[in-house]
This record gives C-alpha cells, structure tokens and sequence, in this order.
C-alpha cells in the first residue's frame, strides 16, 4: 500500500474513532453523575485517555507519511513508532491509576466503609460501552494490521483497555445492584484485575517501539531469511557486515557483498541491484537497502 494511502486509511479510521469516543466519554461521564456511580465517572475519565490518544495517532501518522527529505533521509517512520511508544506510555499510567484507586476503595470497604449504590443507567452506560468499544476495537485492529501500523494497532488495544474497564465497571455495579451493599466491594476489585490487563497490553505494545528506538535489529528469523535472500542471488560470493532496523513500518538493510574480483564495475554493479530488487520484493518498494561491493579472493 503506497505511503500516502496507508495514512488516509490510519486517518479515516482514527477520526471515527475519536468521534465514537467523544459520544462515549460524554455519556459515560452523565451516567455517573446521573446514576451516582463513581465506577462509571471514572470510567468516563478513562475515555478521555481514548480521545487523547485518537489526537496523538492523527497527528504522527500523517507526519510518517511524509516523504524523505534533506532532514531525514530515511523517511518519517519514527515518528509513527514515538507515537506507538506515547500511546503505550498513556495505557501505562491508566492501567496503574485503576488500580491505586480500586486498592483504596477495597481498603474502605474492609475498613468498613459503606460503599455508594449505583443507578441502573450505570449499568446501562457500561453494558453499551463494552459492545461498541469492542466493536471499534476489532474494527481498528483490522485495519492497522491491513495497512501494517504500528500506531493504528496499538490504538485498537486502546480502544480494547476501555472495554475491560467497561466489564470491570458492570460488573461492580452490578453486583452492587442485584448483591447488596456486602458486595459492592466487587466492583474495586474486578477494577483491579482489569488494571493488570491494561498494564501488560502497555508493556507489550511499549517494548518494540523503544526496542526500535533504541536501534535494535531486526528479529534473528527475519535476518536469517534476508541472509538466505542475499546468499542465494546469482554473484554473490559472500557477504559480511548485515545490519538490520526499523524505520516505522518500513526495513532499512544493509550489507557488504562480495563478488568475482574480475567482475566489471557495470557487472558488480548489476548484482548489487539485484540484492536490491529481491529484497525490495520481499519486504516491500519502501524497504531501505544499501549493498556495498567488495572483490571476493576466496575466505
């Protein structure tokens, strides 16, 4: 998918996203108020995160989009990875937020506190948000992996965080309802666990971005088969000197070829572009590949 494509399509499905998002937060916030729920008026809270996160993947993804230029010669892909890592740092602060709060209302309620009743709009609120919010998930997953971001993908899990806390939130408030007040602890401790959920989706999602931040290479099966790629194109003696990264969606591959030292410069020449071209079919016209020629005598 051309370059320019691929961020109309991450565009076009954040934007409804964040639209689904706002309507979310604002109806969430009026049920807890409503239905005096501090369950669901936090979970509206949480929401916010969403759109906060919507802002940060239309504004990066458009910016990675961008052409190579005289300040970056490799392209903008990073900046879809920095906002990769945003969003990743965003679910992070949710996730132990969540659970510093559940843990305060448990101590409360064993401390003997008599927790607040929720209304039914509460509830209501919740049980709407987990089918829509799992729905928006599912549907912005799709296309992140379709269009192969980063960025859109990692805001799916976002879109999957809210969820879980929505089923967190029902379920307390549910409990709270239909159990009596000896249960209404139900709902700080499902919000607890949902926590640790969000918490591990930052953890997996934050990793590969400051993994690729931090210039690593690629993974080993990845570069055994661009090792396979370049040992198996006619001309090539040997090579040495492989470095793998990185660049947002895009892979940057560069190597030191050797080939017959009687070869003509022209007939060097055409090896090194046909490394090129087999590695620029298999992992996409965006790849970054650089072939340096040296003679081969024999080791």
């Amino acid at each position: 998918m051309e370059k320019h494509n691929r961020s109309d399509v991450a565009t076009r499905i954040t934007v409804a996203g964040m639209l689904v998002n706002i309507l979310l937060t604002a109806g969430k916030i009026a049920a807890g108020i409503l239905g005096r729920s501090a369950a669901m008026l936090a979970d509206g809270f949480h929401s916010l995160s969403d759109i906060l996160t919507d802002v940060v993947v239309l504004a990066f993804v458009r910016i990675s989009g961008k052409d190579s230029d005289d300040g970056h010669h490799y392209g903008h892909g990073k900046y879809e990875t920095f906002a990769t890592m945003l969003i990743s740092f965003a679910l992070m602060v949710v996730g132990v937020a969540i659970f510093w709060e559940s843990l305060v209302k448990v101590y409360a309620a064993i401390s003997g506190a008599v927790l607040d009743k929720p209304g039914t709009i509460a509830l209501w609120a919740a049980l709407v948000s987990i089918m829509v919010k799992e729905w928006l998930f599912r549907w912005t997953k799709n296309v992140g992996k379709r269009i192969d971001s980063q960025a859109v993908v990692a805001n799916a899990w976002h879109h999957r965080s809210d969820a879980l806390s929505s089923i967190g939130t029902a379920l307390g408030i549910g409990g709270a309802i239909f159990l009596g007040e000896g249960w209404r602890v139900l709902d700080p401790l499902a919000g607890m666990v949902v926590s640790v959920f969000i918490v591990k989706v930052a953890w997996d999602l934050g990793m590969p971005s400051i993994r690729e931040l931090l210039e690593a290479s690629l993974p080993d099966h990845i570069n055994d088969e661009i090792a396979s790629l370049i040992s198996n194109q006619h001309g090539v003696k040997a090579f040495h000197r492989l470095k793998t990264r990185k660049i947002g969606s895009i892979l940057a591959i560069e190597v030191h070829v050797k080939v017959d030292k009687g070869l003509s410069v022209e007939a060097s020449h055409e090896i090194a572009t046909a490394v090129e071209l087999v590695l620029r079919r298999r992992f996409g016209n965006q790849t970054h590949v650089g072939v340096h020629i040296e003679p081969y005598y024999g080791k």
